[in-house]
């Protein structure tokens, strides 16, 4: 009942982040904003603030729709996987990938928050592969089997769409995973019933078993009694 109700926490912080993306793509429509100047522009002093209101923007409602659901499920399961370690994840990623697409993308203007999809899909990735442990190997296997295509995405695909947001977030992922993927220690492994060593009966205790001496004494007696049977 515990986790259910942790994993319940967790999902709705997800969803109240996402909401407040919807929120301000709904007030851009709606009052004819233009908060482009909000992205990342590489190279240029005015565009370092998109390093942390770039995530915050997207292009249209397809491009925030198409966000939505990866960011609801990696953020859920990686708060409920890695508590500890989410926020220091989170935060890098967003810094580290907004701060790469500045430094090395193509002159354009860079948005949306993918490159957090991104990052949170590579951090639940190789963290599982450095831990093994069967809460982290899960959780990989969920996320991988809904959005494994983002092992791809991080190439360059249609010339609108910032794939250096997407390999910069990848590689954010990667180091925050090398960094921080034992900070949340492993489940207990409990062992099964047949595995525990059973007690001694207590009336009987350890009578019932044979020593090896007596064993070989034994053994001894019987070749000794034993009759060796030759043929002329």
């Amino acid at each position: 009942m515990k986790e259910n109700k942790r994993f319940a926490q967790c999902l709705f912080y997800s969803l109240f982040v996402v909401s407040l993306l919807w929120c301000l793509k709904s007030a851009e429509i709606l009052f004819h904003l233009d908060l482009g100047w909000w992205g990342v522009r590489p190279h240029e002093l005015s565009g370092l603030i998109g390093v942390i209101t770039a995530p915050l923007v997207h292009g249209s409602l397809e491009h925030l729709f198409n966000n939505t659901l990866p960011l609801i499920i990696m953020g859920t399961v990686l708060a409920f996987g890695y508590p500890k370690a989410f926020w220091r994840v989170l935060l890098f990623i967003w810094l580290v990938s907004g701060s790469g697409v500045w430094l090395f993308a193509r002159e354009a203007n860079h948005i949306g928050a993918s490159g957090i999809a991104h990052g949170l899909f590579f951090f639940i990735l190789v963290a599982s592969i450095f831990r093994r442990d069967k809460s982290s190997v899960a959780i990989m296997m969920i996320v991988f089997l809904l959005y494994g295509g983002m092992t791809l995405t991080i190439l360059p695909s249609e010339e609108h769409i910032s794939f250096e947001y997407h390999f910069f977030g990848a590689v954010a992922g990667f180091i925050a995973a090398l960094i921080w993927r034992n900070r949340d220690p492993k489940p207990e492994i409990k062992p099964y019933a047949w595995e525990l060593k059973s007690e001694d009966d207590p009336v009987i205790g350890d009578d019932w078993q044979v020593e090896e001496d007596s064993q070989s004494h034994s053994q001894q007696d019987n070749q000794a009694q034993s009759i060796d049977i030759k043929y002329h």
